[in-house]
């Protein structure tokens, strides 16, 4: 089995050298040996000595057993365990600090079984905590915010074919409140959370499925979403969003990852509307995950995009958003549900995580050398 491995991993070194690749991968750097359905991913130093570790989300509609890997602090994940005693049907996973003790706890999502939290102990090791949305939902993913400003994080749950829920967290890790939020037939896959119009509340920007519209839901500070404002054609097939000012002009900006269609910014303005857009992407390809960093330290946000069926690639940014360079991570044609970014090996540059269904998952080293210190 090693060998076949190898020879995987030579292929793949082999031609993002012969592309001149700026991420290197080699046999290494892959979480595990088995070929799972992953779906997500979540990253944070698990056991505070300084590092990112990696909480792998394994199941989709199937039960799978979701797996922890603990960096050695040279961004290779030389240990792993299970993640609970139970396989679940897991799409999402995210790490943050529900119950105020100082340590990184895990939220996981399920497709039609409940959802639960991970309480960290302080060293890595996690005990099975509270349920936390509809028992049996349709979770595609969670986002961590403090979305009522109480100083507590709370789960936002985007449930595909059933009503999204805002989880409200009581301040001790445990979600006593459920919100509804978007149009209950919504088939949302993903949702940001961002301060769109400066008001000073997070408001919700939903990517939908399913020929469905995309919208910003406007916060009034009271946690009542009624007002939206469209973004894109209308008749999308959003996989996934990531906002953030890309233009540089005080104005929040929508990035989308569309099945079947080029992915597009689509750039906030003093009107609050979403009607000039870039395409960085013109492929047609099914693009299922996205991820924004400065990945060559220029000072300007990059793009990475994961795709089902097609090499995932990144996105370099020409400084103004006019001109994109495209640089491919490997030619093979995986299924990539999630993709990420972080320092894994403590070089100060961001690496590549990608979560890949019935494939291995892997990771790929920065190789950019700065622009600036």
């Amino acid at each position: 089995m090693k060998y076949i491995f190898f020879a995987l991993f030579s292929s793949c070194m082999l031609s993002a050298q012969a592309q001149e690749s700026s991420f290197f991968n080699n046999s290494r750097t892959i979480l595990g040996i088995h070929k799972e359905r992953t779906a997500s991913m979540g990253i944070g130093d698990i056991d505070n000595d300084g590092d990112i570790d990696i909480i792998v989300a394994n199941g989709r509609h199937w039960p799978g057993q979701n797996k922890i890997f603990v960096n050695n602090g040279r961004g290779i994940f030389t240990v792993s365990k299970s993640l609970g005693t139970e396989q679940e049907t897991s799409y999402s996973t995210e790490l943050a600090d529900f119950d105020g003790d100082g340590d990184l706890d895990i939220a996981v999502g399920n497709d039609m079984a409940p959802n639960y939290i991970f309480i960290n102990d302080g060293a890595g090791n996690f005990t099975k905590g509270d349920r936390f949305g509809a028992k049996y939902g349709h979770t595609r993913n969670i986002v961590v915010a403090d979305i009522d400003s109480d100083g507590d994080l709370d789960i936002l749950i985007t449930n595909r074919g059933s009503e999204n829920e805002m989880c409200l967290n009581n301040g001790h890790g445990v979600f006593t409140e459920v919100i509804g939020f978007g149009n209950k037939k919504d088939s949302t896959i993903d949702v940001e959370v961002a301060d769109m119009n400066g008001d000073g509340n997070l408001d919700l920007i939903l990517a939908n499925r399913d020929d469905q519209p995309n919208y910003v839901y406007l916060n009034d500070g009271k946690l009542n979403f009624s007002k939206k404002i469209p973004y894109g054609t209308g008749n999308d097939v959003t996989r996934s969003v990531a906002v953030t000012d890309m233009d540089k002009d005080g104005y929040k900006d929508i990035i989308t990852a569309n099945i079947g269609e080029p992915n597009v910014i689509y750039f906030g303005n003093k009107k609050g509307t979403y009607e000039r857009k870039i395409v960085f992407d013109e492929s047609s390809d099914k693009s299922y995950s996205l991820s924004i960093g400065d990945l060559n330290g220029d000072g300007s946000t990059d793009i990475i995009i994961g795709n089902v069926g097609a090499p995932n690639n990144v996105f370099i940014n020409s400084g103004d958003t006019s001109s994109w360079k495209k640089n491919q991570l490997n030619d093979q044609d995986f299924s990539t549900y999630d993709i990420l970014t972080s320092d894994l090996n403590g070089d100060k540059k961001l690496d590549i995580i990608e979560s890949n269904s019935d494939e291995l998952n892997l990771f790929y080293f920065n190789k950019f050398t700065p622009k600036f210190p």
